[in-house]
């Protein structure tokens, strides 16, 4: 019973905290809050929407000290200090009102990890971000116009093969750029005319989406040729750029998006193209063809919320409506 006692004593006697290794010593708010973030894009905008804000307000990159610093202000300070740096961000920058609320909302998140941690104690409420028009053209182009983009691709050779099966992918599916991206040699299944795709908000989980026989015929066609067929691991898409003694590159999405640009400009496409213009051209396109049935069209798409769809219809009416009634009105005079 003495022995017991003690041991106990003993364990009351130690410091507290010596037995978690992993407990941080010294807090690193940013490097913590970019561990929280599961998608890389985000992440990614985020350490560069910081790097900004730090680089306006100090001058310095966001260390750690210099973070710790901004974040045991006081909360006027503090708020004075990110509006200046948004009027900056509308006034001189001239940002749109989308890419200012990003970086509010980097700096905002900052905050709150910094809160999450003890290492700050105020929050940045009063700070409003921009109001965002609801309405954005979502119309895209025409599926006759996206097949002469398609025809412009010499399939004959490996750069256009993967191209093709790109191109496909964005149509077909309307797939994300960042989604096409993240894929592996291993997550097309020819056979069941499948595909694995990490889908935007689904962290690690992966989702299964079916693909027509005209993509599955492009898939199959550029990974026999590349030589992908046995590599179940790696990326389906990579860099062409040959690189002697290194390992592919993983496509990124910045490539897709100068293709998508390149091939649009080149078919005579007036409209600026980018993967998600294609993504928005395929939604509109398949509204028009099931009769605005929301439920299709959302399971083509993949959007977590059926309203998001009703924008997409909504926008379609209203350009259809407009372009009637404008011919009734150029018809009277």
């Amino acid at each position: 019973m003495a022995a017991h006692i003690y041991t106990l004593e003993k364990s009351y006697a130690l410091p507290i905290g010596d037995s978690f290794k992993r407990l941080a010593k010294e807090v690193d708010v940013i490097d913590q809050l970019l561990r929280d973030i599961r998608s890389e894009g985000t992440r990614r905008s985020y350490d560069k929407d910081l790097r900004d804000f730090f680089k306006y307000s100090t001058g310095k990159e966001p260390t750690r000290d210099v973070v710790l610093e901004f974040l045991h202000l006081e909360q006027r300070q503090a708020v004075a200090l990110v509006l200046q740096f948004k009027g900056y961000l509308i006034g001189e920058r001239k940002l749109a009102e989308n890419t200012v609320n990003r970086k509010l909302a980097a700096i905002k998140s900052m905050v709150a990890m910094g809160r999450k941690l003890g290492v700050c104690g105020y929050t940045l409420q009063d700070v409003k971000p921009e109001k965002v028009q609801s309405y954005r053209d979502t119309s895209g182009i025409e599926a006759s116009e996206y097949a002469k983009v398609l025809a412009l691709i010499n399939r004959n050779n490996l750069k256009g093969k993967r191209d093709y099966a790109i191109l496909r992918l964005l149509w077909d599916n309307a797939l994300r750029r960042n989604e096409i991206c993240s894929l592996d040699v291993g997550d097309f299944n020819a056979q069941a005319g499948t595909l694995l795709i990490f889908g935007k908000g689904t962290g690690t989980q992966q989702t299964v989406i079916e693909l027509t026989r005209k993509t599955v015929e492009a898939l199959s066609d550029w990974i026999t040729v590349s030589g992908k067929a046995d590599q179940e691991y790696e990326p389906m898409f990579g860099s062409m750029a040959y690189r002697k003694g290194e390992i592919e590159d993983r496509l990124i999405g910045e490539s897709i998006r100068r293709l998508v640009a390149k091939l649009c400009k080149q078919a005579g496409i007036s409209k600026k193209m980018s993967p998600h213009r294609v993504r928005h051209s395929s939604i509109t396109t398949a509204l028009d063809h099931s009769n605005g049935n929301y439920r299709k069209v959302q399971n083509l798409s993949r959007h977590a919320n059926i309203d998001t769809i009703q924008k997409y219809d909504d926008n379609r009416q209203r350009q259809k409506q407009q372009r009637e009634i404008s011919s009734v009105l150029a018809n009277l005079v």
